[in-house]
């Protein structure tokens, strides 16, 4: 397992000065009382130079899951697999707060747990805004992979204070995959409350915040298909909608394909939250 890719790999697009950023690492988040559980942690990324009293918008990183049982106890190192050390580095280089922390995403029957911790872990940055340089009203979420289901709370309440949401090689639906995987069982309740696609209005107006979805061609059919089904009903409400798609990418192109595709990729990412969180 630690050999594996997406436990050492890093994002294959960097900027300068992602060596210099501050980072806060280790703050608990979310305590847990049980017995069974270590307290929550998260690391937050700061631009580096920022003057007393100056803030800058923030992007909290979701990784994917269900998350293996065996894995759960080592949820705290989530944060430091490659991918979420170089995003928070890019991220802050780039002018951004950056928030990389892990949630208990350990089941499609337990996803409202992980629900609620990614709840938390807005309210505490949003919270402490001021000891990270942080703007509470200008956020992002960006999603990865089985984590893009944990957006559709974001995409039914838009809350004011979320600018933009970005999906990643993201499973975008959970309703169309119940009954099709024995391995991978999906509850009516989490079908329900956790598909993207099901919490887009079924025409225009939306009401949400901007949206970017990237995808990679040689991604699992199943994956594709509920993204593929999320552009559709997005278009479907004149959603204002980004999709980069990388034609010989696969599951984790960000990470695994270092070519110019994935680079352009990412860098129009970047661009677009510079955008949408008013960066100058």
């Amino acid at each position: 397992m630690a050999d594996n890719p997406f436990f050492q790999n890093r994002a294959v697009y960097t900027v300068p000065g992602m060596d210099a950023v501050e980072v806060h690492r280790d703050l608990v988040y979310r305590r847990r009382d049980q017995p069974d559980g270590a307290d929550l942690l998260m690391d937050v990324y700061v631009p580096p130079g920022l003057a007393a009293g100056e803030a800058r918008p923030g992007v909290l990183l979701l990784h994917g899951g269900p998350i293996p049982a065996e894995m759960m106890p080592l949820l705290h190192r989530v944060k430091s697999w490659g991918i979420f050390l170089s995003y928070g580095e890019l991220l802050a280089a780039s002018g951004f707060v950056a928030v990389t922390f892990g949630h208990r995403f350990a089941s499609v029957a337990e996803i409202a747990t992980a629900g609620d911790d990614i709840t938390a872990a807005v309210d505490f940055v949003r919270g402490k805004a001021s000891d990270f340089h942080l703007d509470p009203d200008r956020l992002a979420l960006w999603a990865f992979s089985g984590g893009g289901t944990l957006l559709t709370p974001a995409l039914r309440e838009h809350p004011p204070y979320l600018r933009a949401l970005i999906a990643y090689y993201a499973l975008l639906d959970l309703a169309s995959l119940r009954g099709q995987f024995e391995q991978f069982p999906v509850t009516e309740e989490a079908a329900r409350d956790f598909s993207p696609a099901a919490a887009l209005p079924e025409s225009a107006p939306y009401e949400g915040p901007p949206l970017l979805i990237a995808r990679g061609g040689r991604d699992s059919p199943f994956i594709n298909n509920t993204l593929d089904l999320f552009v559709q009903r997005a278009l479907a409400a004149n959603a204002p909608l980004d999709l980069l798609n990388h034609p010989a990418g696969q599951h984790g192109f960000d990470i695994l394909d270092d070519d110019a595709r994935s680079r352009e990729i990412i860098a129009r990412t970047i661009g677009f939250l510079q955008e949408r969180l008013s960066v100058a």
